[in-house]
């Protein structure tokens, strides 16, 4: 009872009155009272504790609900701004040369700059030196904080510029004058809707719970929506060659879906001379077979998709439930455990070696080995020479023998990008140095997810393979549709991980993968790399695709680049602003408050992601002159 001064004095005195008619209760029992008033009194005890507590649980919700607003609203301002300037760049980002033009210097040099300046100034300092005043935006230095009102005074300023250049009479909309005949095809129709409809579910806590779902649907929708395009491109395009007389392998293959922006005939790449040809094609698959293949990726992409669901569980409603890992995790299983894993770990090998050197093919081999070894070494998996009753330890040489062969990979694959972004202009080098460090990543993603998962990592890459060769290339998506795919499968496969809103699921054990002890620094890295793998891996394999491509425009890294980050603050700053909305919810420290940190890692990782777009984006002195 030493806390109850601590309340306010109209709970703590009803607190007290219920207390001393309890104690004239108690006298009356005592005595052998057994009249009607006994129980009268009763009830009025009973009634006055009750208000007492409702009194004192209001009074502690005010005191624990005080959130820091003036810092809240900051943030949100500044998402705000992001997401407006995203928004008013769409026609220059998206147009064939997508450069957008930000007017920054101007709105530097503009007297509502300084004006904005000296007002948010004047306010912060009112703010922070006012009595009872605490909150975080006031403990930061003061050099930071001017610098963020600066940052966000010219941000308004340049949107301001932005708009009313888009608002004047006589403007024209690049992407408007660059496609005249621009439509929304039914696929544009259902990857806007999915993203929109998506965003506007986070507003509901199940739909947060369960949010894997809506992943899975928008996803199956998809397969379905490409198997269509797929079928009106392959049999449209049969009946059309019939009837101008053509022959089944003709020399031009025509974009006939209503998805393209470009109607105009593209020449067929030879699968030798094609930079992101699969393996299949490397065997040198017919043009009939290929038709049949390409009808077979949707399919087979949903049956993969629904094997992946069985594998983790994951969510809420069914967490509980005995999933196809824990049948695998067990150890009378584990024989089987370590035939899928060998199985796996080879389909990685097949798929990601075709594009790498002689040397990074060597290191990718010895490094799935070492992955393999280090999981024995474990006791996740078993050698066929190792006996089950072999005590398992931490595996710290095998993983940093991994290490050793990631950062070679990933050094090659860096050396081939700083020669074609610096010295050469050379296509074929970039696309094979972005492919290294692709593949650098994945044997990281391979070491770090646990045995069970690999299945996960190796139709992850059959996915995109299978996409890449039969879907995205042969019915010529451009680069926006192209990335929202890459988008949604990310999200997917960020829960076929079995990944959820909760913290809980989050694997901390992958942070002393090659440790000794704990690291911070290398312990939140490798957390945060082994939980964002799958949106992780689709955005390397979306630069990797985007470049490799000859037959884009110059600006489809740019457009791909500018969809990604739209994709991203179009869902954080609506759930920003929800959460600010929604802070006095009865879920919002178990269900609101744990997606607002997966959000806010996810945009950090986007944000990475599309610094490195932008970085690929640039083009060599050489090319400039």
């Amino acid at each position: 009872m030493g806390n109850v001064g601590h309340f306010p004095e109209e709970g703590y005195e009803l607190f007290r009155v219920a207390e001393k008619s309890h104690g004239n209760w108690m006298k009356l029992y005592l005595e052998g009272n057994t009249s009607e008033v006994l129980g009268n009194m009763g009830r009025k005890v009973l009634r006055q504790y009750l208000e007492a507590l409702r009194a004192m649980s209001s009074a502690l919700s005010r005191q624990m609900g005080k959130y820091d607003m003036y810092s809240m609203v900051v943030g949100t301002i500044l998402l705000m701004q992001t997401l407006l300037l995203l928004l008013l760049a769409m026609p220059e980002a998206l147009s064939g040369c997508a450069v957008v033009d930000v007017p920054v210097g101007t709105a530097l040099g503009s007297l509502p700059f300084y004006l904005l300046c000296l007002l948010c100034g004047a306010l912060h300092m009112a703010l922070c030196t006012s009595a009872g005043s605490s909150c975080y935006f006031c403990a930061l230095p003061w050099a930071l904080v001017f610098a963020v009102i600066a940052c966000s005074a010219a941000l308004l300023c340049a949107l301001v510029a932005m708009a009313a250049r888009r608002l004047a009479p006589g403007s024209k909309s690049p992407t408007k004058s660059s496609s005249p005949g621009w439509e929304l095809s039914e696929l544009d129709v259902l990857l806007l809707a999915g993203t929109v409809g998506h965003t506007l579910s986070l507003g509901a806590s199940s739909f947060v719970e369960e949010e894997h779902q809506s992943w899975y649907f928008l996803l199956n929708t998809l397969c379905l929506a490409v198997f269509q395009d797929v079928c009106r491109k392959y049999f449209r395009e049969r009946r059309r060659r019939a009837s101008q007389g053509g022959g089944p392998d003709s020399e031009y293959d025509e974009p006939l879906l209503p998805s393209c922006k470009e109607n105009r005939p593209l020449p067929s790449v030879a699968p030798g001379d094609d930079p992101d040809s699969s393996p299949l094609a490397d065997l040198g698959v017919s043009r009939g077979s290929e038709k049949w293949l390409a009808l077979a990726t949707p399919p087979l992409t949903l049956a993969c998709c629904r094997l992946l669901r069985s594998l983790n569980q994951t969510g809420v409603q069914w967490a509980h439930l005995p999933d196809l890992s824990h049948w695998l995790n067990s150890g009378e299983h584990k024989v089987v455990l370590s035939l899928l894993s060998v199985a796996s770990l080879v389909l990685v090998f097949v798929l990601v070696q075709r594009r790498c050197s002689t040397v990074s093919k060597m290191a990718l081999a010895l490094g799935l080995l070492g992955v393999y070894s280090y999981r024995a070494a474990a006791g996740s998996v078993l050698f066929p020479w190792q006996h089950s009753s072999r005590a398992a330890s931490k595996g710290t040489v095998e993983a940093r023998f991994v290490y050793v062969f990631v950062l070679g990979i990933l050094f090659t694959g860096a050396k081939d990008l700083l020669r074609s972004q610096l010295v050469s202009a050379e296509a074929r080098l970039r696309s094979r140095g972005l492919w290294e460090v692709y593949s650098g990543v994945v044997l990281l993603v391979a070491l770090l997810l646990r045995a069970h998962n690999l299945p996960t990592l190796a139709a992850c890459l059959l996915v995109q393979s299978l996409m890449a060769q039969f879907i995205w290339k042969r019915l010529h998506y451009d680069a926006a549709q192209t990335t929202i795919m890459h988008y949604w499968f990310g999200q997917a496969f960020f829960y076929f991980q079995g990944n959820s809103n909760n913290i809980a699921t989050v694997d901390i054990s992958v942070g002393f993968v090659g440790l000794e002890s704990y690291v911070e620094a290398p312990a939140i890295f490798l957390t945060a790399l082994s939980t964002y793998a799958g949106p992780l891996l689709w955005a390397c394999h979306l630069v990797c695709y985007l470049s490799s491509e000859r037959d884009r425009s110059s600006g489809a890294l740019g457009h791909g680049c500018y969809c990604f980050a739209l994709l991203r603050s179009v869902p954080a700053v609506f759930y920003v602003l929800l959460v600010t909305v929604l802070r006095y919810h009865l879920f919002i420290w178990s269900v609101f408050s744990p997606k607002l940190l997966y959000e806010a890692m996810h945009t950090l990782v986007t944000a990475l992601i599309c610094i490195f777009f932008t970085f690929m984006d640039q083009s060599p002195p050489s090319s400039r002159a």
